[in-house]
């Protein structure tokens, strides 16, 4: 049904483009372009969110979200032996990145790679190495340059304020599994145009007119509080939560009837389930309180919309996180059924 050459080259291409959040210029360029290749009309919000518009048979607009900007890091300050001291942009799990290669974006447009550390970061010579809280005060950067003081550091362009990125490590094997950091959300900014190719290639208008927002301010609190007034229900697509007693699995498109924001709209939801249902779907529905989404995000802004939440089930969420074909393909079957009903 779906164009999967083109949905894994998505991935590849798009989960390669650094993009936490305040840092997304290239990833909506990225998607513009291909947006446009299918003939779809672009524009952007003040904010910087890309809207993709696909006409419907009439006028009633719904919105769909994915958000593209993913978790990172920012230099909080040089120290007095050339590495980088940093705060988080967003809820990265500390502990997942101790050892992982990073990026550093200069504001003169200079790139250098560096590693996340603890800053006790060897057995032989600290004896708290395996101890040690991984946290903001306990961890640092290591540029791969020669820099043995702040002002070697400095002299390369480096400051205060400057965009540290992880390197994703995406990988999908042969048996469907999607291995990644920043699937949450960059997994949904893929179904979304999965659908779009499948929309184009096939000539389909779906019956209401649809707005595609991909988000760039997601991971901070507000990537949709706003959005456009000509929308009436909002379909947020983020990853779906699995652990504890939560039901869903990475083969299976989540519903989310609650988070931390409070229930989503009943009848949507309902809605959402019975879709599944009629379509054959392997979905879950979960309640996740310590989450919140776009659709969280747009209803604490004013929208008068009704909202709902989807995706599908990605383990080890803000960590080295996995998702599997099946689950992507769940999704993308019940966001086109969406799209389809009168």
């Amino acid at each position: 049904m779906f164009d999967l050459v083109y949905l894994k080259s998505m991935i590849h291409h798009l989960f390669s483009i650094d993009s936490p959040s305040g840092f997304t210029k290239n990833a909506t360029a990225y998607l513009e372009k291909e947006i446009k290749e299918l003939g779809y009309e672009t524009h952007y919000t003040q904010s910087g969110n890309l809207v993709c518009t696909i006409n419907g048979m009439d006028d009633i607009v719904y919105g769909v979200g994915a958000h593209l900007d993913t978790l990172g890091l920012m230099v909080r300050s040089i120290q007095d032996n050339g590495k980088l001291n940093f705060e988080k942009i967003g809820g990265p799990n500390l502990n997942t990145l101790d050892g992982e290669y990073c990026r550093i974006y200069t504001r003169n447009n200079k790139i250098y790679t560096g590693t996340i550390l603890s800053k006790s970061p060897s057995s032989h010579v600290f004896l708290d190495a395996l101890t040690r809280e991984r946290n903001e005060e306990n961890m640092e950067i290591r540029l791969d340059e020669i820099v043995y003081s702040k002002e070697d550091t400095q002299k390369l362009g480096i400051e205060t304020g400057d965009y540290i990125c992880i390197d994703p490590k995406t990988t999908i094997t042969e048996n469907g599994f999607v291995k990644s950091r920043f699937i949450d959300d960059k997994i949904s900014c893929c179904i979304l145009m999965g659908v779009l190719k499948y929309l184009h290639d096939n000539q389909i208008i779906p019956c209401h007119t649809f707005k595609f927002i991909f988000s760039t301010y997601e991971e901070v609190g507000h990537g949709s509080s706003y959005i456009e007034k000509d929308i009436v229900q909002f379909l947020a697509v983020d990853m779906g939560c699995i652990g504890l007693d939560l039901s869903c699995t990475e083969q299976d498109v989540s519903i989310c009837a609650k988070d931390s924001s409070g229930p989503y709209d009943y009848d949507m939801v309902s809605n959402l389930i019975e879709l599944s249902k009629k379509n054959q779907l392997s979905y879950a529905v979960d309640i996740y309180p310590k989450y919140s989404s776009d659709a969280s995000a747009a209803q604490r802004g004013g929208n008068n919309i009704r909202t709902a939440l989807i995706g599908p089930g990605v383990h080890a969420s803000h960590g080295m996180e996995r998702c599997h074909m099946d689950g992507i393909l769940n999704t993308m079957k019940l966001l086109y059924a969406y799209m389809m009903q009168k």
